[in-house]
């Protein structure tokens, strides 16, 4: 199974200053992965790890700082094989159409995917459900569990009072709550083996 992750790379914001005219400035501060794609990472792996000759991919598009050493092995630390990513600053600003269509065009480059797994960062997303129409693929949202047998994804969804099971075809867009996997720690192998991974 091929399993790509879209993740979203950003400004820590434990180094972004108030400036004097009381913007926010970010120029200075070192980049980091969300949080809730995080937990899109360890839930992608976990559902890997159960099916053999599986592979999980992360993609990203990100300005420049997005290109830093650090960063990328600590993506790959965390049990992916591989990751894509557009570092430029053309892609600084880009609103979540411009994102998605952005990713759908890596996604496209790289082998067929059986499943998206998006983070849901509980804010405008819009990115995943973008993504998925950019694909021309179905989306589940809000996920709190996921299991995959054959080519079917079947889908736990939180909602305000009980809990829905939706299936789905694969290929298909899912994006996940942030309690669906708690994030792993890298040790130091992880670490030192995510130096040589493509």
């Amino acid at each position: 199974m091929n399993i790509i992750v879209p993740i979203k790379v950003l400004a820590d914001d434990q180094d972004i200053v108030v400036a004097a005219d009381r913007s926010l400035d970010d120029s200075k501060a070192h980049r980091i992965v969300s949080t809730y794609d995080l937990n899109a990472i360890e839930a992608a792996v976990q559902l890997a790890s159960a099916h053999a000759d599986s592979k999980v991919v992360c993609v990203s598009v990100a300005d420049a700082k997005a290109d830093d050493s650090k960063l990328k092995k600590n993506v790959l630390a965390r049990g992916v094989d591989e990751l894509v990513m557009i570092a430029d600053d053309a892609c600084a600003d880009l609103d979540a159409h411009a994102t998605a269509a952005m990713l759908a065009r890596l996604v496209d480059g790289l082998d067929a995917a059986d499943l998206i797994v998006c983070g849901d960062d509980m804010y405008a997303g819009q990115v995943d459900v973008q993504l998925a129409d950019a694909l021309d693929l179905p989306v589940v949202t809000a996920v709190s569990a996921v299991s995959v047998e054959g080519a079917v994804a079947t889908c736990d969804r939180m909602l305000e009072t009980q809990l829905q099971t939706v299936q789905v075809d694969l290929p298909a867009v899912i994006s996940v709550v942030p309690d669906i996997a708690l994030p792993r720690i890298p040790g130091m192998k992880d670490i030192l083996a995510a130096g040589k991974k493509p």
